[in-house]
């Protein structure tokens, strides 16, 4: 090795050396800021760790109003009920259009186990912006099959066209996800690398606490017994990064005379699912992808859920679910945990 080489090693290791004291530095005197609110319907938490409050609840609330004016079923002006609303389509905003993107290829991965096109049918059984516990009728249901299906969806550059007036959109499966991905852009571009995003139990991380440098931890939900309206926190996992969500059909449902009616519909079928899962958390990079991919196992079931997640790596779940015999239990694929 000459010696120019030799010059230019030490200059290179010591900026390495230097660059990391100084980001050391940087994370001890980091102090944690939280923000928390209501929105969407749920409430949210985002913590993150810096210098000083750079970020502010206003921006946050922006980002949130922003968002609702493009995707929520419940803002009569937004963009996805002006689609709703339309006879063949229109022009999609980004917020929409990286949303339906993502859905429609979930639901070719998923042979139609998670449909977006399926608001016709959530309205039927009265889960959508006009709540209502009437069981529908036979009729009511074939009727609202007969407006769904995104096979009658197409996208043309930025246009969502749809070839029925009567097919309408729903991405509350995946929506709650998005924006927190959305958030973590907000946070990354102000050069924060320290967060925890939670909306409504979805929830992304990167990095770890600070000053102490420890790894974020999260809590999964089991359902609460018989009589008592508490949650049991199932297991506590670390999280080096990504995101983890949870699809459930024990909080959200219509009771109908003795019969407890879950608000995750069958596309196929048009009837709310029916078997032995209870709750599915799903942990991979994004939060839109796991808010997506948690809707498709838990409609899968067990067995069809681990044939699924073979074929999608970087996809990871934990499941919660009842045995023959009634007995809660639980099972995780292979990586779940690490």
């Amino acid at each position: 090795m000459n010696r120019s080489v030799c010059v230019f090693f030490f200059v290179f290791a010591f900026f390495i050396i230097s660059s990391c004291g100084v980001s050391r530095r940087a994370e001890l005197r980091s102090r944690a800021y939280k923000i928390e609110g209501f929105a969407q319907g749920t409430s949210y938490q985002i913590t993150y760790y810096a210098e000083s409050a750079i970020i502010s609840s206003r921006s946050i609330s922006q980002l949130f109003s922003e968002l609702d004016s493009s995707l929520s079923i419940y803002k009569p002006y937004s963009l996805i009920n002006q689609f709703n609303n339309s006879a063949n389509g229109l022009i999609m905003d980004d917020h929409l259009f990286k949303v339906v993107q993502r859905s429609m290829k979930i639901w070719k991965e998923s042979e139609g186990v998670f449909d977006i096109s399926i608001l016709p049918i959530v309205e039927a059984w009265g889960f959508g912006a006009n709540k209502h516990s009437i069981e529908p009728s036979n009729s009511e249901i074939a009727s609202a099959l007969s407006c769904s299906g995104s096979d009658k969806l197409r996208i043309e550059g930025k246009r969502l066209i749809k070839t029925m007036p009567c097919l309408k959109i729903d991405v509350n499966g995946i929506a709650q996800g998005y924006s927190v991905d959305v958030i973590a852009k907000h946070l990354e571009s102000k050069g924060i690398q320290n967060y925890l995003i939670e909306i409504g139990g979805e929830i992304r991380v990167k990095g770890r606490k600070q000053p102490g440098n420890q790894l974020m931890r999260i809590g999964i939900e089991q359902p609460a017994e018989k009589g008592n309206d508490e949650p049991i926190i199932q297991k506590v996992i670390e999280l080096h990064g990504g995101a983890i969500t949870t699809s459930g059909n024990y909080r959200k449902f219509i009771e109908n005379g003795s019969k407890k009616l879950s608000h995750l519909i069958n596309p196929k079928t048009g009837r709310p699912i029916e078997n032995k899962m209870i709750s599915v958390t799903v942990k991979t990079r994004d939060a839109m992808s796991a808010d997506g991919y948690d809707n498709v196992l838990i409609g899968l079931g067990i067995e069809k859920s681990f044939d699924f997640l073979k074929k999608h790596k970087g996809l990871e779940a934990y499941f919660i679910y009842r045995d023959d015999h009634d007995v809660v239990r639980d099972t995780a694929s292979a990586g779940f945990f690490k």
